[in-house]
């Protein structure tokens, strides 16, 4: 049986061309519209968690949870440290190996507790115990963000839980981004409640700087940033000093998701709050004493546009933790950009005797 050859006049061939991109056209729409749909999902879900979050910290009196980097490189010797993670036959002998398995999320500058939902999932389907807290004026907390005037107001939430934590108990914190220097505040306040501090592309400042100063080297000095931003914002009226902080879309995906899922970057777009200007302008007194003697970790991102990798090697070489791991190809937002990667780091520094 040879080959069928049809014959078609310029009529057939536009109608056939025609058709052809109609039904392209349609696809494309269909698309976009499931596109649509997921991401409206995904916000709701991160909603749902929120809200969940919420009712439990009013029954607690704290906040609730809500809701690996393959190949990561650490200070520290690793042949203690399994290659794998255990899967559900191994999991009971695995997390005895754990002394402290209650893991809070300190999300960074803009951010809530949404932000870790990935994170907390896979914590929890580890075995172990993650907490994320909205800090004031973030996520679902209904405080006015240009009423947060200090680290302290800023900090208070993650405070207040540490206070409510039983004697005998002990967590990993773990802070992103500005919310570094909550745990750093933290760790002078209860040194002996904080198993070990994890810092994610954060603010480990040292004793007498800013917050703002690590961002120093992106943003420009703090005098010149506060007189000449056009990312200030005014709560309090024109005639008043600036109370916070708002990046336009473009700024924030430029610095913050460089690397991230489209999907996450929607829903941080819908998400995020204005950043409180006086926490970030505020200097942190830390002692040899207290926070002197915590146990302190550093997780670098790679391809970080916020904090830049010189940066962050700056911060460790000054200030020098106890293990530093590094994630390449994540942005700041390493939650949504390498959550596998993250993981297996946060678990491997619970591991750590």
């Amino acid at each position: 049986m040879g080959n069928r050859f049809i014959c078609m006049n310029k009529k057939d061939i536009r109608e056939s061309r025609k058709n052809g991109i109609g039904s392209r056209s349609a696809r494309m729409e269909r698309s976009k519209r499931r596109s649509l749909l997921e991401e409206e999902l995904l916000h709701r879900q991160a909603l749902s968690l929120a809200i969940q979050q919420h009712q439990q910290s009013l029954s607690q009196r704290f906040d609730g949870s809500i809701s690996k980097r393959i190949g990561s490189t650490s200070t520290r010797r690793r042949s203690d440290l399994p290659q794998q993670l255990p899967n559900s036959k191994q999991l009971p002998e695995f997390l005895e190996n754990i002394k402290t398995k209650k893991i809070v999320l300190i999300h960074g500058e803009g951010f809530g507790a949404w932000c870790w939902y990935k994170t907390i999932a896979l914590l929890e389907e580890t075995g172990l115990v993650p907490t994320a807290l909205d800090l004031t004026g973030s996520g679902i907390d209904l405080t006015n963000t240009n009423n947060v005037t200090t680290l302290v107001d800023y900090s208070k939430p993650l405070i207040d839980y540490l206070e409510n934590l039983p004697e005998d108990e002990k967590v990993i914190l773990v802070g992103h981004s500005a919310g570094g220097a909550c745990v750093s505040y933290a760790l002078e306040q209860f040194p002996t409640k904080i198993a070990k501090a994890v810092f994610l592309c954060a603010t480990m400042i040292s004793d007498g700087q800013r917050p703002f100063d690590v961002f120093a080297e992106e943003l420009g000095s703090a005098e010149l940033f506060t007189q000449e931003s056009k990312f200030l914002t005014y709560g309090n009226g024109k005639d008043k000093p600036a109370t916070g902080i708002m990046f336009e879309k473009e700024q924030m995906h430029g610095l913050y998701f460089n690397q991230s899922p489209t999907k996450d970057v929607a829903l941080a777009m819908v998400s995020m709050r204005p950043i409180p200007l006086g926490p970030m302008m505020d200097k942190l007194s830390l002692t040899p004493e207290k926070y002197g003697t915590s146990r302190r970790f550093y997780i670098q991102t790679l391809d970080d546009h916020a904090l830049s990798p010189d940066v962050q090697e700056k911060l460790v070489r000054v200030n020098p933790p106890e293990g530093v791991f590094k994630i390449k190809g994540s942005d700041h937002s390493p939650f949504f950009s390498k959550p596998q990667s993250l993981h297996k780091i946060l678990v491997e520094i619970a591991q750590i005797p």
